[in-house]
């Protein structure tokens, strides 16, 4: 098959490799398109090693080619979105069969998109904040893909508002599509908000945004860390300060729940799509781009020069390039979820 590999000089190479095979309770899925998403860009960054040369890619869209042992015979020819842990920038992509969920007549374009964010979104709303009618809700990165998401998920969840923050008017007048009742820039974080108090805070960022949005809770609130975008600088929380006012903080991790228990984020995932699938919520394919093109993808998506979700479109597209690596490693375990 043809795949694309990142070096060990950091260049992405579209080179031939040998086509995996599933194993128990595995699937191999033929790859339509492929997301690309912040995992992609900690990896480029050195920021989680993994083996080099190595596939990059954590979610695709496609058809089942093959089952492992233990995994219905049947789900052959099957459309799916598949969240991997590496590999889905290739022609084929093995799965656990859990991860790779039915889309029936969705879009494969769509599918792909769907991605880790929208489950991650779900997860943040209803598995860990558990947002309830009435309550006020801040969601920082309003312009991307998880932060979109989980703006629309609050809302069927009855928050009474939504604040965004936003990295630039660009962005943030984006971001305003997604249902946000006022969206900030990141500059007026946190002197714009004021006196406003929040019941649930949702931060990718971390540090000093981490220690304001702690400051910003209501009496019972809570803030979800799933991210460090901003570093990884010490956020020192006080136990017992937190417990007067009864606030929370409060962590998800959507790669390590998809290897402890893949059935939980195989749930979410379900309903997630489910209300995708219903009209409920719509996620944003803002660009997509050729194979060739993933160094540009993830460099854009790194800057903050892209909204919503961007894919490869993989199908047909993956032309080989002279003098390329062979022998990479197509599934270590690496970071995604983000």
């Amino acid at each position: 098959m043809r795949a694309i590999v990142l070096d060990s000089d950091d260049q992405y190479r579209i080179t031939e490799l040998d086509e995996p095979a599933p194993g128990p309770g595995e699937v191999a899925v033929r790859v339509a398109y492929a997301g690309v998403q912040w995992g992609d860009t900690m990896v480029k960054d050195g920021l989680f090693p993994v083996p080099r040369p190595f596939v990059p890619g954590f979610e695709a869209s496609g058809h089942i080619v093959a089952v492992g042992p233990g995994v219905d015979g049947g789900r052959v020819g099957e459309r799916v979105t598949a969240l991997a842990t590496g590999g889905a920038h290739a022609e084929v992509v093995v799965v656990p069969a859990v991860l790779a969920l039915a889309v029936g007549e969705l879009s494969l374009r769509t599918a792909a998109a769907f991605g880790w964010g929208t489950p991650t979104a779900y997860d943040l709303v209803h598995t860990v904040a558990r947002v309830r009618e009435g309550e006020h809700v801040l969601i920082h990165g309003a312009a991307g893909g998880v932060g979109g998401a989980a703006a629309q998920f609050a809302r069927l969840a009855g928050a009474g508002r939504i604040v965004g923050v936003a990295g630039s008017a660009d962005r943030a007048a984006y971001a305003a599509r997604s249902g946000f009742d006022r969206i900030l820039l990141r500059e007026e974080f946190p002197a714009g908000l004021g006196d406003e108090r929040f019941d649930v805070v949702l931060d990718p960022v971390g540090g000093p945004t981490r220690q304001a949005g702690l400051r910003a809770l209501a009496p019972h609130g809570r803030l979800v860390a799933y991210g460090a975008l901003g570093g990884h600088a010490p956020v020192l929380a006080d136990a017992d300060d937190l417990l007067g006012d009864g606030r929370s903080l409060m962590t998800y991790n959507g790669n390590l729940l998809s290897r402890t228990h893949p059935e939980r984020l195989a749930d979410s995932a379900r309903r997630a799509l489910d209300l995708l699938t219903a009209g409920r919520i719509r996620i944003d394919v803002t660009a997509e781009y050729d194979p060739a093109d993933l160094g540009l993808a993830v460099r854009r998506l790194r800057e903050g020069a892209t909204h919503g979700k961007s894919v490869l479109r993989v199908a047909g597209r993956l032309t080989p390039l002279p003098a390329s690596p062979t022998g990479a490693d197509t599934r270590p375990a690496t970071p995604a979820g983000t």
